[in-house]
C-alpha cells in the first residue's frame, strides 16, 4: 500500500510525500508507479485522501507501465 501526503509550501504546483505503508519498501519501481498514479490523480483535481494498493506478482517495468496506462486511460477514480 502506498499513501500520499501533500506537502504545504509556497509553490504553485503541489508536492507529495509518497510512502509505502504496507508491503515491500525496497521495491523502487512499485513506489515510482504509485507516485505517478498519485500525481496524475491529484493533478486531475482530486483533493481527497488517497491510498493505493498494488497487488502484482510481476514487478517488471513492462507490467508497471501497463498498469499505469490502463488506470490513467480508464480514469478509474
Amino acid at each position: 500500500m502506498v499513501a500520499r501526503r501533500k506537502e504545504e509550501g509556497m509553490s504553485i504546483n503541489p508536492t507529495f510525500n509518497v510512502s509505502v505503508i504496507l508491503g515491500k519498501r525496497d521495491e523502487s519501481m512499485l513506489v515510482a508507479c504509485g507516485r505517478q498514479l498519485i500525481e496524475h490523480i491529484s493533478n486531475s483535481g482530486s483533493s481527497r485522501t488517497l491510498v493505493l494498493s498494488l497487488g502484482l506478482k510481476d514487478h517488471s517495468l513492462e507490467t508497471l507501465k501497463g498498469v499505469l496506462s490502463s488506470v490513467i486511460e480508464n480514469r478509474l477514480w
